[in-house]
């Protein structure tokens, strides 16, 4: 039978776009001529005349659906949106501003066709961001790679095409905070990468502040490490372990050996070195309940206990 592929454009008050990035899709689907498509647009509570727009697509090409939310919600949900309601077997996620190459998009049918369950745009230069971003996204994947199991590659972005098997167990998350890139590679798959340059946005200017940047890679760093959590009792534990020898030594020297080493030390001082001990055990007592704040964190997360790729088993 012949396959079809779900194309998910989430956007977000890109009424000039919509029309750029459907005709685009459209051409590069001459290259597919052996694949059925639907375009699933998910317009994330627009204030511009983009829902028009896409009831206009939506009566002209029967292949065209779109949802319209109540209110902004955000692009991981609109994302999300676009995953659940998408019906082929395979889909390819895509912004709406024409920075990802629609033209890439045969390659990643390609690579899916070879055996790849995911197939991930890693974006290697974007000429719509500045040094600072560059900076701050490098070091995100650093930070990522180091306090979690969730290996990423530098540069990969929401640009993918994921196999029916993989939208199967995506949609069977229900966390509220998510971030789809960072549940996608949870899961593991069989995966492929495709490097691009990104092109100009189109038109209009992204929306995607530095605020919201950092409130996605901290949540990545929450919601997928307990690492940020025993920092705390990891830190207790030294500032108790050192405070507690440094207050031996000094009741040795001042008590037993009656100052020998003529430290002098005040009773100020005798009192800082206490209250240091005692903001250790502090410490200690948070990462003692961090622990368990994890384990409530795990349990209530709602992600699956385990992902089967292939199913083989005896009669």
């Amino acid at each position: 039978m012949q396959k079809t592929i779900s194309i998910i454009v989430p956007l977000f008050n890109e009424e000039r776009n919509i029309p750029l990035i459907y005709k685009s899709l459209c051409q590069m689907w001459g290259h597919l001529p052996k694949y059925k498509y639907e375009f699933v647009f998910v317009n994330d509570g627009s204030t511009d005349s983009g829902a028009v727009v896409l009831e206009a697509l939506e009566r002209q090409d029967k292949q065209v659906r779109y949802i319209e939310f109540s209110r902004n919600f955000g692009k991981e949900v609109a994302t999300t949106a676009g995953i659940h309601a998408s019906t082929g077997d395979a889909l390819v996620m895509i912004d709406a501003d024409l920075q990802h190459p629609v033209e890439l998009i045969p390659q990643l049918v390609e690579k899916w066709e070879e055996g790849h369950d995911m197939v991930i745009g890693v974006r290697t230069r974007n000429p719509d961001t500045g040094l600072l971003y560059r900076i701050c996204s490098q070091v995100y994947y650093k930070i990522m790679n180091a306090i979690t199991d969730t290996p990423m590659v530098a540069g990969e972005t929401d640009f993918r095409l994921i196999d029916r098997q993989v939208i199967d167990a995506f949609n069977s998350f229900t966390e509220r905070e998510r971030v789809t890139r960072v549940l996608l590679n949870w899961m593991g798959f069989k995966k492929a990468y495709i490097k691009f340059e990104a092109n100009k946005r189109a038109n209009g200017e992204a929306v995607y502040s530095y605020s919201k940047l950092a409130h996605t890679a901290l949540h990545s760093f929450v919601s997928n490490s307990i690492v940020p959590l025993k920092a705390a009792g990891y830190l207790g534990m030294i500032i108790t372990t050192l405070s507690g020898i440094l207050g031996i030594v000094v009741f040795v020297e001042n008590y037993i050996f009656n100052d020998a080493l003529g430290w002098a030390i005040t009773g100020s001082a005798k009192l800082a070195i206490i209250n240091v001990f005692l903001i250790g055990i502090v410490l200690m007592s948070l990462g003692i309940i961090a622990l368990y704040v994890a384990t409530i964190h795990n349990e209530t997360s709602g992600r699956p206990l385990y992902v089967i790729r292939e199913r083989k088993l005896k009669k």
